[in-house]
């Protein structure tokens, strides 16, 4: 998905831990030798100067520093790649730039990623079971992390929405919803459904996982160009000198955001104390419009939480629909909506008196004249003196 959040868990702006994160100054892979040696020269370039930019940043005055542990080696870091790698279809490899992501991330963000996992208990579970739907690696889902630190709401600079950043035509053709109440971008279920059959058409075009995800970045006519460019390799590490910038860092941001969830414990990164777990959550089926200010008078729900675990309503308002929609709630609060279900409903209807209809007498029938009758009175017998209006007829000279 094309968007400007490289990691963005930084809670800072979305392009700055993009920019801030170093480049390799060579690659230790087994495709090395197929890097011509104008890359190393390159990338040795770029990691210089982008490692300047985030040390000097006055932001990273504030950020803990030699925070990783003292028996953390690149031997121990090979071996812990090595062992991701025996688990996964993905292409879990060491060289000098996914070590580089990894350290600056252990240097600057730990505080961050402690963070993200809180919020990782309630959404990798819908990542784990839609991924699964579609036999598709599980580690994809942290992939999320890197494209909108877990926030459903977020937004690029170029207009991506959601945890995975759906632009808004390719939102539409893999069958989100957008109108002006919902934008399913924003529903974690749905945009989790639409973000797997986009990445299994990708995988199927380009036959590699590390192909497959820069597409998901970049776009797959920016990763065919990056082909053509480099010769006809398909390995990403060769060609991602012609990615985008953006792409560039986006892979090896993937794969440390990877180790780091899978070996936060040997970093001394735990979870905090997460708002909610999945676990903790169920959905009711909503059948007529309702705005969450009713549900919470109702349930007495946090409006924060409401929100956060209904993302896709864009204005607080379930509109009514033909199906009913879905709102997810604390189990501990589905029995209470259910029990409350018809005062939820139960909106006053607006009474109003016709507007041609002036007699407030109870017994009165007299009428402002129709729009055709302007200029007559319509007089009715029996109208008692307490109950007559009269219309007055504005003269020349009145003010």
């Amino acid at each position: 998905m094309k968007t400007f959040v490289c990691f963005s868990l930084l809670i800072l702006p979305f392009t700055f831990f993009a920019q801030g994160v170093p480049y390799a100054s060579s690659l230790t892979s087994t495709t090395t030798s197929e890097t011509p040696a104008a890359t190393v020269t390159y990338a040795d370039e770029v990691d210089t100067n982008l490692m300047a930019k985030l040390y000097n940043s006055p932001l990273y005055e504030n950020t803990p520093k030699n925070t990783t542990t003292d028996k953390f080696t690149v031997d121990i870091l090979k071996l812990r790649l090595k062992n991701l790698d025996k688990n996964t279809p993905l292409n879990v490899r060491y060289n000098t730039t996914v070590e580089s992501y990894i350290n600056t991330y252990l240097n600057t963000r730990k505080e961050d990623i402690s963070s993200l996992m809180d919020k990782a208990t309630y959404y990798f579970p819908i990542f784990e079971e839609s991924l699964d739907k579609y036999d598709l690696p599980l580690e994809i889902k942290y992939l999320a992390i890197v494209e909108s630190a877990l926030e459903p709401t977020s937004k690029s600079q170029v207009g991506a929405k959601g945890l995975w950043q759906f632009m808004y035509h390719t939102a539409k053709q893999f069958g989100l919803h957008i109108t002006s109440y919902v934008d399913e971008r924003l529903d974690p279920v749905k945009a989790t459904e639409a973000a797997c059959q986009y990445l299994e058409s990708l995988h199927e075009t380009f036959g590699d996982w590390d192909l497959a995800l820069a597409a998901y970045n970049s776009g797959p006519g920016n990763v065919s160009k990056a082909i053509r460019r480099s010769g006809g390799s398909k390995n990403y590490w060769t060609i991602r000198r012609y990615l985008p910038l953006e792409t560039q860092q986006y892979v090896p941001a993937f794969y440390a955001t990877f180790y780091l969830f899978e070996y936060g414990e040997k970093h001394g990164i735990y979870p905090k104390n997460a708002a909610i777990t999945f676990f903790e959550t169920d959905t009711v089926h909503v059948k007529k419009k309702v705005s969450f200010q009713k549900i919470q008078q109702e349930i007495h729900i946090d409006n924060a939480l409401l929100k956060k675990l209904n993302p896709q309503y864009k204005l607080g308002i379930i509109p009514a629909t033909e199906t009913s929609n879905v709102l997810t709630l604390p189990k501990s609060l589905i029995g209470k909506f259910i029990s409350t279900e018809h005062n939820i409903y139960n909106i006053p209807k607006k009474h109003s008196i016709s507007k041609h209809i002036v007699a407030t007498a109870i017994n009165s029938d007299a009428l402002l004249p129709s729009t055709k009758q302007t200029n007559r009175v319509i007089q009715k017998k029996n109208i008692t003196a307490q109950k007559k209006f009269l219309l007055y007829t504005v003269k020349k000279g009145d003010s």
